[in-house]
Protein backbone atom coordinates (compact mmCIF):
# COMPACT_ATOMS: atom_id res chain seq x y z
CA UNK A 1 0.00 0.00 0.00
CA UNK A 2 1.30 3.51 -1.04
CA UNK A 3 2.25 5.61 2.10
CA UNK A 4 0.48 8.45 0.89
CA UNK A 5 -2.51 5.90 1.02
CA UNK A 6 -2.19 4.89 4.63
CA UNK A 7 -1.23 8.76 5.70
CA UNK A 8 -4.65 9.85 4.31
CA UNK A 9 -6.59 7.30 5.56
CA UNK A 10 -4.69 7.22 9.05
CA UNK A 11 -5.99 11.10 8.35
CA UNK A 12 -9.44 10.89 7.80
CA UNK A 13 -9.92 8.23 10.22
CA UNK A 14 -8.55 10.53 12.76
CA UNK A 15 -10.92 13.12 11.63
CA UNK A 16 -14.05 10.73 11.74
CA UNK A 17 -13.68 10.01 15.62
CA UNK A 18 -13.90 14.14 15.62
CA UNK A 19 -16.40 14.22 13.96
CA UNK A 20 -19.90 16.18 16.32
CA UNK A 21 -22.20 14.12 16.95
CA UNK A 22 -25.43 16.70 17.09
CA UNK A 23 -25.74 17.02 21.11
CA UNK A 24 -29.46 16.43 22.87
CA UNK A 25 -31.08 19.34 23.99
CA UNK A 26 -33.49 19.36 27.00
CA UNK A 27 -36.65 19.39 25.39
CA UNK A 28 -35.13 16.46 24.02
CA UNK A 29 -34.36 14.59 26.68
CA UNK A 30 -37.36 15.11 28.10
CA UNK A 31 -40.07 13.23 25.68
CA UNK A 32 -38.59 9.94 24.38
CA UNK A 33 -41.02 10.36 21.15
CA UNK A 34 -39.48 11.32 17.89
CA UNK A 35 -40.13 14.69 16.46
CA UNK A 36 -42.33 15.62 13.63
CA UNK A 37 -40.83 17.11 10.31
CA UNK A 38 -41.78 19.36 7.83
CA UNK A 39 -43.21 16.94 5.33
CA UNK A 40 -45.27 17.00 2.08
CA UNK A 41 -45.37 13.97 -0.56
CA UNK A 42 -46.70 16.00 -3.39
CA UNK A 43 -44.21 18.81 -2.39
CA UNK A 44 -41.23 16.73 -1.80
CA UNK A 45 -42.11 13.93 -4.60
CA UNK A 46 -42.22 16.37 -7.57
CA UNK A 47 -38.59 18.00 -6.29
CA UNK A 48 -36.97 14.22 -5.69
CA UNK A 49 -38.45 13.30 -9.08
CA UNK A 50 -37.28 16.19 -11.18
CA UNK A 51 -33.98 16.90 -9.44
CA UNK A 52 -33.55 12.93 -10.27
CA UNK A 53 -34.70 13.46 -13.63
CA UNK A 54 -32.56 15.89 -14.52
CA UNK A 55 -29.08 13.98 -12.99
CA UNK A 56 -29.94 10.81 -14.74
CA UNK A 57 -30.91 11.96 -17.77
CA UNK A 58 -27.27 14.46 -17.81
CA UNK A 59 -25.75 11.37 -16.76
CA UNK A 60 -27.00 8.99 -19.70
CA UNK A 61 -29.04 10.88 -22.49
CA UNK A 62 -26.94 14.38 -22.88
CA UNK A 63 -23.92 13.67 -21.38
CA UNK A 64 -22.34 13.59 -24.78
CA UNK A 65 -23.71 16.98 -25.43
CA UNK A 66 -23.34 18.63 -22.16
CA UNK A 67 -19.69 17.11 -21.18
CA UNK A 68 -17.02 19.16 -22.48
CA UNK A 69 -14.72 18.22 -25.23
CA UNK A 70 -11.92 19.79 -24.56
CA UNK A 71 -10.74 20.59 -20.75
CA UNK A 72 -10.98 23.94 -20.03
CA UNK A 73 -8.91 23.28 -16.65
CA UNK A 74 -5.97 21.12 -17.94
CA UNK A 75 -3.13 21.94 -15.15
CA UNK A 76 -0.80 22.54 -18.09
CA UNK A 77 1.03 25.86 -19.68
CA UNK A 78 0.06 26.62 -22.71
CA UNK A 79 3.58 25.35 -23.86
CA UNK A 80 3.13 21.97 -22.07
CA UNK A 81 4.68 22.21 -19.11
CA UNK A 82 2.45 20.41 -15.93
CA UNK A 83 1.43 22.77 -13.72
CA UNK A 84 -0.53 20.45 -11.33
CA UNK A 85 -0.19 22.01 -7.76
CA UNK A 86 1.79 20.29 -4.67
CA UNK A 87 -1.14 18.74 -2.79
CA UNK A 88 -2.83 17.00 -5.98
CA UNK A 89 0.58 15.71 -6.79
CA UNK A 90 1.13 14.20 -3.30
CA UNK A 91 -2.58 12.87 -3.45
CA UNK A 92 -1.90 11.09 -6.63
CA UNK A 93 0.50 8.26 -4.54
CA UNK A 94 -2.70 7.03 -3.59
CA UNK A 95 -3.03 5.59 -7.29
CA UNK A 96 -2.71 2.03 -8.15
CA UNK A 97 0.52 1.81 -9.67
CA UNK A 98 -1.16 -0.72 -12.12
CA UNK A 99 -4.32 -1.17 -14.55
CA UNK A 100 -5.61 -3.86 -12.26
CA UNK A 101 -5.46 -1.96 -9.14
CA UNK A 102 -7.13 1.02 -10.70
CA UNK A 103 -9.99 -0.75 -11.94
CA UNK A 104 -11.04 -2.65 -8.41
CA UNK A 105 -10.66 0.70 -6.87
CA UNK A 106 -13.24 2.08 -9.48
CA UNK A 107 -15.21 -1.43 -9.23
CA UNK A 108 -15.43 -0.97 -4.94
CA UNK A 109 -15.96 2.81 -5.21
CA UNK A 110 -19.35 2.51 -7.05
CA UNK A 111 -20.13 -1.09 -5.19
CA UNK A 112 -19.93 1.13 -2.13
CA UNK A 113 -20.94 4.65 -2.94
CA UNK A 114 -24.21 2.98 -4.80
CA UNK A 115 -24.82 0.42 -2.79
CA UNK A 116 -23.34 -0.46 0.37
CA UNK A 117 -23.49 3.05 1.57
CA UNK A 118 -27.16 3.42 0.64
CA UNK A 119 -27.97 0.00 2.00
CA UNK A 120 -26.17 0.54 5.44
CA UNK A 121 -27.40 4.00 6.23
CA UNK A 122 -31.15 3.21 5.71
CA UNK A 123 -30.32 0.33 7.61
CA UNK A 124 -28.82 2.28 10.88
CA UNK A 125 -31.86 4.75 10.20
CA UNK A 126 -34.09 2.49 10.60
CA UNK A 127 -32.55 0.73 13.69
CA UNK A 128 -32.14 4.40 15.01
CA UNK A 129 -36.15 5.46 14.29
CA UNK A 130 -37.35 1.71 15.99
CA UNK A 131 -35.18 2.17 18.83
CA UNK A 132 -37.20 5.79 19.72
CA UNK A 133 -40.63 4.44 18.31
CA UNK A 134 -40.68 6.10 15.08
CA UNK A 135 -43.51 4.89 13.06
CA UNK A 136 -42.73 3.50 9.43
CA UNK A 137 -44.10 6.46 7.62
CA UNK A 138 -41.34 8.48 9.54
CA UNK A 139 -38.76 5.75 8.56
CA UNK A 140 -40.58 6.82 4.35
CA UNK A 141 -40.01 10.14 5.16
CA UNK A 142 -36.58 10.01 6.23
CA UNK A 143 -35.54 7.86 3.64
CA UNK A 144 -37.49 10.34 0.80
CA UNK A 145 -35.26 13.22 2.80
CA UNK A 146 -32.14 11.10 2.26
CA UNK A 147 -32.37 10.74 -1.31
CA UNK A 148 -34.18 14.40 -2.38
CA UNK A 149 -31.12 15.64 -0.89
CA UNK A 150 -28.41 13.34 -2.58
CA UNK A 151 -30.44 14.28 -6.17
CA UNK A 152 -30.09 17.88 -5.62
CA UNK A 153 -26.94 17.77 -4.84
CA UNK A 154 -25.73 15.59 -7.42
CA UNK A 155 -27.44 17.97 -10.28
CA UNK A 156 -25.38 20.84 -8.83
CA UNK A 157 -22.27 18.78 -9.36
CA UNK A 158 -23.12 17.85 -12.53
CA UNK A 159 -23.62 21.54 -13.27
CA UNK A 160 -20.63 22.50 -12.08
CA UNK A 161 -18.60 19.81 -13.67
CA UNK A 162 -19.71 20.37 -17.21
CA UNK A 163 -19.00 24.01 -16.83
CA UNK A 164 -14.94 23.34 -15.28
CA UNK A 165 -14.29 20.82 -17.67
CA UNK A 166 -11.68 19.46 -15.73
CA UNK A 167 -9.34 16.96 -16.87
CA UNK A 168 -9.42 13.75 -15.31
CA UNK A 169 -5.86 12.52 -13.37
CA UNK A 170 -5.51 9.35 -15.51
CA UNK A 171 -5.65 11.47 -18.68
CA UNK A 172 -3.36 14.15 -17.51
CA UNK A 173 -1.35 11.60 -18.15
CA UNK A 174 -1.65 10.78 -21.77
CA UNK A 175 -0.39 12.29 -24.65
CA UNK A 176 -2.22 14.45 -26.56
CA UNK A 177 -3.22 11.34 -28.99
CA UNK A 178 -4.32 8.52 -26.97
CA UNK A 179 -6.75 11.23 -24.95
CA UNK A 180 -9.42 10.19 -27.61
CA UNK A 181 -9.05 6.68 -27.53
CA UNK A 182 -10.18 6.27 -23.51
CA UNK A 183 -13.04 3.94 -22.77
CA UNK A 184 -15.09 7.00 -22.58
CA UNK A 185 -13.71 10.23 -23.98
CA UNK A 186 -17.04 12.15 -22.96
CA UNK A 187 -16.05 11.68 -19.34
CA UNK A 188 -12.53 12.40 -19.90
CA UNK A 189 -12.96 16.07 -18.64
CA UNK A 190 -15.08 15.93 -15.74
CA UNK A 191 -12.92 15.65 -12.74
CA UNK A 192 -14.01 18.57 -10.71
CA UNK A 193 -15.38 17.77 -8.23
CA UNK A 194 -15.55 14.45 -7.16
CA UNK A 195 -19.32 13.21 -7.55
CA UNK A 196 -19.12 9.70 -5.90
CA UNK A 197 -17.56 11.40 -2.74
CA UNK A 198 -20.48 14.75 -3.23
CA UNK A 199 -23.36 11.86 -3.20
CA UNK A 200 -21.64 9.37 -0.24
CA UNK A 201 -21.81 12.75 1.98
CA UNK A 202 -24.75 13.84 1.01
CA UNK A 203 -26.08 10.60 1.93
CA UNK A 204 -24.26 10.49 5.10
CA UNK A 205 -24.83 13.87 6.34
CA UNK A 206 -28.69 14.21 5.81
CA UNK A 207 -29.19 10.60 7.45
CA UNK A 208 -27.38 11.86 10.61
CA UNK A 209 -29.20 15.69 10.17
CA UNK A 210 -32.57 13.53 9.72
CA UNK A 211 -31.97 11.69 13.20
CA UNK A 212 -30.90 14.80 14.80
CA UNK A 213 -33.82 16.30 13.73
CA UNK A 214 -36.48 13.95 14.97
CA UNK A 215 -34.26 13.39 18.22
CA UNK A 216 -33.68 9.65 17.58
CA UNK A 217 -31.42 7.46 20.24
CA UNK A 218 -27.92 6.24 19.20
CA UNK A 219 -28.52 8.29 16.05
CA UNK A 220 -24.19 8.19 16.79
CA UNK A 221 -24.55 4.62 14.51
CA UNK A 222 -25.90 6.41 11.61
CA UNK A 223 -21.99 8.88 11.77
CA UNK A 224 -20.63 5.84 12.70
CA UNK A 225 -21.68 3.94 9.38
CA UNK A 226 -21.92 6.66 6.88
CA UNK A 227 -18.82 9.24 7.51
CA UNK A 228 -15.89 6.30 7.31
CA UNK A 229 -18.14 4.63 4.48
CA UNK A 230 -18.04 7.95 2.43
CA UNK A 231 -14.68 8.69 3.66
CA UNK A 232 -13.59 5.74 1.48
CA UNK A 233 -15.70 6.33 -1.45
CA UNK A 234 -13.39 9.56 -1.95
CA UNK A 235 -10.22 7.73 -1.21
CA UNK A 236 -11.05 4.84 -3.32
CA UNK A 237 -11.76 7.30 -6.47
CA UNK A 238 -8.28 8.64 -5.82
CA UNK A 239 -7.13 4.84 -5.95
CA UNK A 240 -9.07 4.09 -9.47
CA UNK A 241 -7.38 7.55 -10.54
CA UNK A 242 -10.43 9.06 -11.22
CA UNK A 243 -9.94 12.33 -9.02
CA UNK A 244 -7.63 14.10 -7.63
CA UNK A 245 -7.40 15.10 -3.78
CA UNK A 246 -9.12 18.62 -4.40
CA UNK A 247 -11.61 17.28 -6.14
CA UNK A 248 -12.96 14.81 -3.35
CA UNK A 249 -12.00 17.16 -0.76
CA UNK A 250 -14.19 19.47 -2.56
CA UNK A 251 -16.80 16.85 -3.05
CA UNK A 252 -17.15 15.87 0.37
CA UNK A 253 -17.51 19.52 1.45
CA UNK A 254 -20.24 20.47 -0.41
CA UNK A 255 -22.02 17.04 -0.57
CA UNK A 256 -21.77 17.58 3.44
CA UNK A 257 -22.93 21.16 3.03
CA UNK A 258 -26.17 19.63 1.01
CA UNK A 259 -26.59 17.12 3.42
CA UNK A 260 -27.01 19.66 6.72
CA UNK A 261 -29.24 22.43 4.28
CA UNK A 262 -31.40 20.28 2.76
CA UNK A 263 -33.45 19.19 5.93
CA UNK A 264 -33.16 21.52 7.68
CA UNK A 265 -33.98 24.27 5.24
CA UNK A 266 -36.97 22.19 3.69
CA UNK A 267 -37.62 19.75 6.88
CA UNK A 268 -37.27 21.47 9.96
CA UNK A 269 -39.79 20.45 12.94
CA UNK A 270 -43.21 21.08 13.12
CA UNK A 271 -43.25 21.67 16.92
CA UNK A 272 -40.20 23.92 16.77
CA UNK A 273 -42.00 26.78 15.98
CA UNK A 274 -45.47 25.72 18.45
CA UNK A 275 -44.13 28.08 21.34
CA UNK A 276 -43.87 31.56 18.67
CA UNK A 277 -46.98 30.48 16.77
CA UNK A 278 -49.23 30.48 20.27
CA UNK A 279 -47.51 33.72 21.55
CA UNK A 280 -50.86 36.37 21.36
CA UNK A 281 -49.34 39.09 18.55
CA UNK A 282 -49.20 42.96 18.99
CA UNK A 283 -48.83 45.76 17.37
CA UNK A 284 -47.88 49.80 18.83
CA UNK A 285 -48.13 53.11 17.44
CA UNK A 286 -45.40 55.53 19.08
CA UNK A 287 -45.64 59.24 17.74
CA UNK A 288 -42.58 61.30 17.84
CA UNK A 289 -43.03 64.58 19.67
CA UNK A 290 -42.17 67.45 17.87
CA UNK A 291 -41.43 65.49 14.87
CA UNK A 292 -43.41 64.18 11.99
CA UNK A 293 -42.35 60.72 12.69
CA UNK A 294 -44.34 57.21 14.36
CA UNK A 295 -42.29 54.37 15.50
CA UNK A 296 -44.18 51.26 14.75
CA UNK A 297 -42.96 48.07 17.38
CA UNK A 298 -44.75 44.69 17.43
CA UNK A 299 -44.83 41.19 18.10
CA UNK A 300 -46.13 38.90 15.39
Amino acid sequence: MPASFRTLATLCLFLLTLAPLAPASAQDTASDAPHALRFNWTRDGIITGAAGALWISSETVFKDNLAPAQCRWCDRAPDGTDTLNRLDRWGRGIAGTTEASRKRADTWSNIIGFAGLPLGLLGAQYAAGRATGASGEYFAQDATIMIETAVIASVVNQAVKFTVGRERPFVHVLSDADKGLTAHPTDNNLSFYSGHTNLAFSLAVSAGTVASLRGYKHQGLIWAVGLPLAASVGLLRMGADKHYLSDVLTGAVIGSAFGVAVPLLLHGRTDAAAPSSSRASSLSLNPSIGRQMVGVSGAF
